[in-house]
């Protein structure tokens, strides 16, 4: 068995924990929760988490999996705002470095207001465990740290687990393997 295969096979067993759903980590602290993993497994983790997804929410546990993907939900505010057309438009006249700039003013990313962390937080039931997904897809436009300290500060009744194609030290993450993010974080792996 790969090692990710074993990796994700733990995954049920810890979530569904107890200790895990009391939403507390070591010290006390808000259960923040990374899943790292290499680029090439993506499809595999999506389809793992489908099959989690699934077998969770239709279970008489008394929990959920609450997933959001980052992607997905940058593309829906740009549809209700009517801003998609928009976009393609700058990208054509003014090009990609413009385009990235009103999208992030756009979705609010860079302040208290912002309008991903606030999707997740206004659409996470309790007695949930919230799954972060998409984070590959959205690059560079929403950068995984950014959604982390946000959402850090406003969302602490559920465990949050991110999952991350790339490398997490258990201080600092890298994107892909290789995109660097020199931020620290207060997060566990989760397996």
């Amino acid at each position: 068995m790969r090692d990710i295969e074993q990796r994700l096979a733990k995954i049920e067993e810890k979530i569904t924990d107890k200790d895990f759903l009391k939403n507390k980590g070591l010290g006390n602290e808000v259960g923040y929760y990374i899943f790292d993993y290499s680029p090439k497994d993506e499809l595999y983790v999506r389809s793992h988490i489908t099959y989690l997804k699934e077998k969770i929410n239709k279970s008489k546990r008394g929990m959920k999996i609450a997933e959001f993907d980052l992607y997905s939900i940058v593309m829906d505010v740009l549809k209700e705002r009517g801003y998609l057309e928009k976009c393609f438009e700058f990208e054509k006249t003014k090009g990609l470095d413009f385009t990235y700039e009103a999208i992030i003013k756009m979705l609010r990313l860079t302040n208290k207001s912002n309008l991903l962390v606030n999707h997740i937080v206004e659409n996470t039931p309790k007695s949930s465990v919230v799954f972060i997904t998409g984070v590959g897809k959205c690059f560079p436009l929403v950068r995984s740290h950014n959604v982390l300290n946000d959402l850090h500060q406003v969302l602490d009744s559920v465990p949050v687990v991110m999952f991350f194609p790339g490398q997490y030290s258990g201080q600092d993450l890298q994107l892909f393997g290789t995109i660097k993010d020199d931020n620290y974080y207060r997060a566990f792996k989760l397996v």
